[in-house]
């Protein structure tokens, strides 16, 4: 019998693919910002045999948020249960159970189970908690849906990418030019304007205008996750136009030099927009070489700036 306060609900979807290659998609969390447009980032650590403690960081109803989950991993039962151990308000508990069913001609059923608690079971924080997960699971089943079947197609469209250049200072300077983003508009010649919110420490909304070499504005939105003096992740979620997908992180790492300053990029190509911006002729191998070159100049300079700060505040 259902407890007082919680609510339990379910939504499913079918899939073109067999259930064994989803059922390992949804288990490698770390794939899951490349996979489901709320989440930002996941941290991963494993507590024992088929179970893991992990740490989600993603968008709900427009609000970043963060929290805490167990998952026990069923890889013969296809099932994936979680629990939430660290809530953010207004939910008071929550978890729940992926069920991934084989269907006939290599196709699969996708269940999405929830059960859920307001905080004090508030009214209106379980109408918040209703439409979050809604909203979410529906997004979510629908981006699983969309990327198990693209990688199931003939074509890939996503690929990654490292800079990394090597700086005589410290890994609290480099990440202090990094994480303040707030003055990249004073710091960096490519930045034309700069809006950034932290509500929450170490969770960072960034808004920003980067200028192209044919003079024109770009504006990007990234939700960021900063672990001092180490990590900084992001995901965009406003995107330049043949961008379906922008994950990525920097990484700092002290060494007998000084410091290794990475910035990785993982990058889905929109392919319905090459032709458009590069025209007919154009392929997604060229796509992919004028994005990578295109990020690739602005990661090196933001590194380059970074080195110069280092290395004069040394």
């Amino acid at each position: 019998m259902p407890q007082p306060g919680l609510r339990e609900v379910e939504h499913e979807i079918t899939i073109s693919a067999p259930a064994a290659a989803v059922y390992r998609l949804i288990a490698e969390v770390t794939n899951w910002p490349r996979i489901f447009p709320p989440t930002i980032y996941v941290d991963h650590t494993p507590t024992g045999a088929g179970e893991e403690r992990i740490r989600i960081w993603a968008t709900a109803n427009g609000e970043a948020k963060n929290w805490t989950s167990r998952r026990t991993l069923d890889p013969e039962g296809l099932r994936i249960t979680f629990r939430q151990e660290v809530t953010a308000p207004p939910i008071a508990a929550m978890g729940g159970t992926w069920i991934i069913e084989a269907l006939g001609e290599g196709g699969s059923r996708v269940r999405l189970l929830h059960d859920y608690r307001a905080v004090d079971d508030d009214a209106d924080g379980l109408a918040w908690i209703d439409e979050a997960v809604d909203r979410n699971s529906r997004s979510e089943l629908a981006a699983l849906k969309t990327n198990v079947e693209r990688a199931h197609a003939a074509e890939d469209l996503t690929f990654s990418f490292e800079d990394t250049v090597q700086i005589n200072g410290s890994a609290k300077d480099v990440y202090d030019f990094v994480n303040e983003a707030d003055r990249w508009e004073e710091r960096l010649p490519h930045v034309a304007a700069v809006r950034l919110v932290e509500d929450t420490p170490g969770l960072q909304e960034l808004e920003m205008d980067t200028r192209a070499k044919d003079g024109s504005l770009h504006t990007t939105k990234s939700y960021r996750v900063t672990f001092p003096h180490r990590k900084i992740a992001y995901k965009q979620t406003t995107l330049p136009a043949l961008m379906a997908l922008h994950t990525g992180y920097w990484t700092f790492a002290e060494n007998d030099e000084g410091v290794a300053a990475s910035s990785q990029h993982t990058i889905t190509i929109n392919a319905a927009n090459i032709a458009g911006i590069l025209g007919e002729q154009a392929t997604v191998e060229d796509a992919k070489e004028y994005v990578r070159t295109a990020v690739s100049n602005n990661s090196r300079a933001t590194l380059g700036h970074a080195k110069a700060y280092a290395e004069n505040r040394a």
